[in-house]
C-alpha cells in the first residue's frame, strides 16, 4: 500500500550526512525541511545538494522546503546563560539593554516591545512556560510582575496573548534568504508569522524577482491570522498549521479545532497543508512513541492534512529514522479509515473554470466508482495532479512529468507519487501506450488491471489536460 500522507523532516545536526539523509529517504521522507534560523547561505547550498544526491542514490525525488526565519521576538543573553524566576517577582524587558542581562532585567532584539503592550498585557516567555503580566511602560522598559515563573535562558520567544505584537513577516535577513532559496531552486518557500495576505504576495514578488519559482507556503501561528485565514490561503499555494507559536497565542485548547478548520479551508481552495510541532517530540529521546502521539499524528490523517512535520525530532534527535519509519506506520494504519471525498466530485452546485480541473474531477468520481488500480496523470505543471489530490481516496495517483521542478513540488500532495517519464511523440494515444509500459516496468500496475489516465491533446503543454480514458493494461 502506497502511503497519501507525506512526511517532512527537519534537517539539523543529527541529520546532516548524506548516509544519514539516505536512511531517512528509504524510511519513508518525502520532503526536507531547512530551517534558515540556523547556518549560512552557504550552509543551505551544501544541504541542498547533499540531500539532492540522497534522493538519486535512493532513486527517489525529494522535495526541499526552505523556512524563514522571520521576526526575533526573544529576550536577549543572561550574564549566567539564565535565571530562575518565581510567582511575584518583578522583571523589566529592557529594549535599550546593550549588555547581558541578570536577575531584575534583560535586553530584547524586538525593541518596538514597548510600543506594542500597554498595563494588563499578558506576555508568555519560552513557548508559555513562563508567564508575565504587564504592570506598565517606562520608555524602553517593560514592567512585569512574574505570574508563572520557571527557568528564563538566553534568546529565549516572546508572544504577546491573544496577539497584537507589530513585527513585520519579513525581516531584511528574510529577503536575503529568499535569494538564497531561489539559488538552490527550494520548491517550496515558509513564510513565518504572516499577519495578512499581503505578507504572502510581498514574498511571491522577492520570490519572483530573485528569479525563484518556489511555491509559497504561509506558517499560521499568530492569532492575527486567524480572522484573515481566507485572504492567507488565498495569497499562499500551502499553509503550515504551526501549532507551536499559535497555541501560545490563542491558547492551547483552541488549536485542535483551528486545525481541522484551517485543513478544511485548505483543501476546499485546492491548497495544500502541512501539519506540524510535537507529532512526535518524545522520540528525540526515546526509541518508540507515546499513546498520544500516535493518535495526534492519526488525526492529523483523518483531518485530511497532506503531510506531516517532525521537527527536533529529526533534526537533533537520537532516533531520527526510526522516528520516520513510526511516523509512516502510523500514516498508513490511519488512512485505511479514510473515505473517498473528492471536493466538488459530487457537488453539483460547483462550478468549475478550467477544462483540466473538470478532467481531474472526472478521473476521481470515476476512480471512486469504479476498482480501479491507479489514477494516471500525464501532467506538466502538476495542476491536475494537484486538484486529484483533493480527495481522500486511497487510490494512488501517479504524476507523470518530464519536468523535474514538477516532479519535486508533486512530493507535498497528499496521495501523489512523482514518475519522471519523458516521451517524444506528440500523439497522446503513443503516450499513453508508453506510460503504460513504464508503470508495468516499475512494478506499479500488472496485465489486467483497470486504470483511469489524462492527458492533454497538446503534448506537452501546461494547462491542455482535456482527455480522460479509462484503460486495462495490456488490452
Amino acid at each position: 500500500m502506497l502511503r497519501r500522507t507525506k512526511i517532512v523532516a527537519t534537517l539539523g545536526p543529527a541529520t546532516r550526512s548524506q548516509a544519514v539523509l539516505e536512511q531517512m529517504i528509504r524510511a519513508g521522507v518525502d520532503l526536507v525541511r531547512m530551517n534558515f534560523s540556523h547556518g549560512t547561505a552557504q550552509d543551505h547550498v551544501n544541504s541542498a545538494e547533499t540531500v539532492r544526491a540522497a534522493a538519486r542514490a535512493c532513486g527517489r525525488t525529494v522535495g526541499i522546503l526552505a523556512d524563514l526565519q522571520g521576526p526575533k521576538i526573544r529576550v536577549r543573553k543572561f550574564e549566567k546563560d539564565k535565571i530562575t524566576l518565581n510567582k511575584g517577582d518583578t522583571f523589566i524587558l529592557d529594549a535599550s539593554m546593550d549588555g547581558l542581562g541578570n536577575q531584575e532585567r534583560v535586553g530584547l532584539d524586538y525593541k518596538d516591545l514597548p510600543n506594542d503592550v500597554e498595563p494588563g498585557s499578558i506576555l508568555l516567555l519560552n513557548d508559555g512556560m513562563l508567564e508575565f503580566h504587564v504592570l506598565e511602560v517606562r520608555g524602553t522598559e517593560v514592567v512585569c510582575t512574574v505570574v508563572r515563573g520557571g527557568i528564563l535562558s538566553n534568546n529565549k520567544g516572546i508572544n504577546r496573548k491573544g496577539g497584537g505584537l507589530t513585527a513585520p513577516a519579513l525581516t531584511d535577513k528574510d529577503k536575503e534568504d529568499i535569494k538564497t532559496a531561489a539559488l538552490i531552486q527550494a520548491d517550496y518557500l515558509a513564510v513565518s508569522f504572516p499577519r495578512t495576505g499581503d505578507d504572502m504576495r510581498l514574498a511571491r514578488s522577492l520570490m519572483q524577482a530573485a528569479g525563484g519559482t518556489s511555491l509559497l507556503m504561509a506558517k499560521i501561528e499568530r492569532a492575527e491570522a486567524i480572522p484573515v485565514l481566507d485572504d492567507i490561503i488565498e495569497a499562499s499555494d500551502a499553509i503550515m498549521v504551526a501549532r507551536g507559536d499559535l497555541s501560545v497565542e490563542v491558547g492551547d485548547a483552541a488549536v485542535p479545532g483551528l486545525q481541522k478548520k484551517m485543513i478544511k479551508m485548505a483543501r476546499a481552495k485546492n491548497r495544500l497543508v502541512i501539519t506540524a510541532t510535537q507529532m512526535m517530540e518524545s522520540m528525540i529521546t526515546a526509541p518508540i512513541p507515546t499513546r498520544a502521539e500516535v493518535s495526534d499524528v492519526a488525526n492529523a490523517v483523518l483531518d485530511g492534512t497532506d503531510a506531516v512535520m517532525l521537527s527536533a525530532e529529526t533534526a537533533v534527535g537520537d532516533y531520527p529514522v526510526e522516528t520516520i519509519e513510526a511516523m509512516a506506520r502510523i500514516c498508513l494504519s490511519a488512512e485505511k479509515e479514510l473515505d473517498m471525498v473528492a471536493h466538488g466530485c459530487d457537488q453539483p452546485q460547483v462550478v468549475f473554470t478550467r477544462v483540466d480541473q473538470s478532467i481531474a474531477m472526472s478521473a476521481l468520481y470515476a476512480a471512486s466508482h469504479l476498482k480501479v488500480k491507479a489514477i494516471v496523470a500525464l501532467t506538466q505543471s502538476g495542476s491536475t495532479a494537484l486538484w486529484m489530490s483533493r480527495s481522500n481516496g486511497l487510490v494512488p495517483i501517479f504524476a507523470m512529468t518530464p519536468m523535474q521542478s514538477t516532479l519535486s513540488k508533486v512530493t507535498l500532495f497528499g496521495g501523489v507519487h512523482p514518475i519522471a517519464f519523458e516521451n517524444n511523440s506528440t500523439y497522446p494515444s503513443v503516450v499513453l501506450g508508453a506510460a503504460e509500459d513504464e508503470l508495468v516496468r516499475l512494478g506499479l500496475v500488472k496485465q489486467g488491471d483497470l486504470v483511469v489516465m489524462t492527458i492533454g491533446e497538446t503534448v506537452g503543454k501546461s494547462g491542455q489536460t482535456n482527455t480522460m480514458k479509462i484503460v486495462r493494461i495490456g488490452d
